[in-house]
């Protein structure tokens, strides 16, 4: 089966490859980012309504606060990789969910911080910061539309395929259903380690210490009791990760020191 998988995304690729909007690696995109952003706008107004009703979006002033200066601030930083993104609704809210340490981000900047996540492992500015910046490299790098896509791929049996391939894309309800469904999915490993370089590097433009993507992975990594976090479910941190992190932080080093202005792109409070 996992041959047949491969070949498809082979034979498809020929005729659906994108090329990775910030490294320029090769991606199968059966749907493409537009789609998958209209998709996300939807998803993202579903994923939310159960806590918008109970009164969990953004009820904690202090934290909301914090999260949302710090992700403006990296945000800044992704429009200078993308000068086009500026033009995305990017939008961030925090969930009052003290047992959930998690955080996502879907195509076209759509995202979300969950409270468990800053309170449970005591994180720093800085350590939000690592965890915004991977999730904002991961909308960056059009990881949604990439995994939509693979999803779509894997299954050839279903008549969408063929509509898919012709370049009609997903119907709306359907595309939004797997737009939710690629926030609860493990990315790839390739996937983990663009967001991981990209991430560390818009925190450090953003003024935010390196090493604190080696601090906040090892408390994510330790955090297990009752099972592991969310977080670890669709990002996991695997030694090698933390290694490969703590190898990048010297190479980030001036970019947080620099003495420059650190640009804010000013987020939507709606």
């Amino acid at each position: 089966m996992r041959t047949l998988i491969t070949l498809a995304a082979t034979v498809f690729c020929l005729a659906s490859c994108a090329t990775h909007p910030v490294t320029g690696r090769s991606q199968l995109m059966l749907v493409s980012e537009q789609s998958a952003i209209a998709a996300s706008k939807e998803a993202y107004v579903a994923q939310l309504a159960p806590y918008s009703e109970r009164g969990q979006i953004n009820s904690d002033p202090v934290l909301t606060a914090r999260v949302l200066g710090i992700t403006e601030k990296l945000v800044a930083q992704a429009i200078t990789y993308r000068p086009e993104t500026a033009h995305w609704d990017w939008e961030i809210k925090v969930i009052d969910d003290p047992k959930t340490l998690n955080a996502w981000a879907m195509a076209g900047g759509k995202m979300a911080f969950y409270s468990g996540l800053a309170n449970t492992v005591n994180a720093s500015d800085d350590e939000i910061a690592q965890v915004m910046g991977h999730e904002i490299a991961h909308a960056l790098s059009a990881h949604t539309a990439e995994k939509m896509s693979v999803a779509l791929a894997s299954d050839l049996a279903l008549t969408g395929l063929a509509v898919a391939s012709e370049g009609k894309g997903l119907a709306l309800s359907g595309a939004a259903l797997a737009a939710a469904l690629a926030i609860k999915l493990p990315n790839s490993r390739t996937a983990e380690t663009e967001a991981d370089r990209i991430g560390i590097e818009l925190a450090a433009k953003a003024g935010y210490d390196p090493n604190a993507a080696v601090s906040l992975w090892e408390k994510m990594a330790k955090a297990t009791s009752g099972g592991p976090p969310e977080l670890l479910s669709t990002h996991p941190a695997s030694q090698s990760r933390i290694q490969a992190l703590a190898a990048l932080a010297p190479q980030m080093m001036p970019y947080y020191l620099d003495k420059g202005p650190r640009p804010v792109y000013k987020l939507s409070k709606r």
